[in-house]
């Protein structure tokens, strides 16, 4: 949740009059406590701490509305959450960076998007190695799906050195793409 990535998106966010609320999934919390990289928990246990966070943020805040929003594999977990029967202040999800292909496989992660019940926005770089602008237009997205291209962007949305773009720009325009697909829903 302290990467320069979710800190700029989050500022960029409450900047504009949002309530944002971070947090590590539990393994992550144990990463930053000792340094040791380990491999994240398996989906339900990920998808029960998310749900507890969840049940936090409405028990200490009582929010009107909730959008879920997540990077790449916390993105899916929020993807997956709304599959779910959720409370009523959950108003839709905003995936940045959706891991559509997993390392080494060849086909994509479709069914979480297939099964989201609420309105869905995807940040996608260009160049993902997770899917980007090549491959996805391969693949039957749900008509509901708001996917966004990001400029030359990689998974994290970073371009190239010799790109027209920069990743400023590019985070400025998730956050003012996020902006727009929170108010609609509001």
């Amino acid at each position: 949740m302290d990467s320069e990535f979710m800190v700029a998106i989050a500022q960029g966010l409450a900047a504009n009059g949002l309530d944002v609320v971070r947090f590590n999934f539990p393994y992550m919390a144990k990463c930053r406590l000792d340094g040791k990289r380990r491999p994240p928990d398996r989906a339900p246990a990920l998808l029960e701490n998310f749900r507890q966070q969840l049940r936090l943020v409405t028990e200490l805040f009582a929010p009107d509305q909730i959008i879920l929003m997540g990077k790449s594999m916390g993105g899916r977990m929020a993807i997956m959450l709304a599959s779910e029967d959720l409370l009523a202040e959950v108003r839709g999800v905003i995936c940045l960076g959706y891991p559509f292909l997993p390392k080494g496989k060849l086909l994509p992660r479709l069914e979480p998007l297939q099964q989201c019940r609420l309105p869905l926005m995807i940040f996608q770089g260009e160049r993902d190695s997770f899917g980007g602008k090549v491959q996805i237009p391969q693949w039957h997205l749900p008509t509901s799906l708001n996917l966004n291209f990001v400029d030359d962007g990689d998974h994290s949305f970073v371009p190239r050195k010799a790109a027209a773009t920069s990743l400023a720009m590019n985070y400025a325009k998730v956050i003012d793409g996020s902006l727009s697909f929170i108010r609609s829903l509001l």
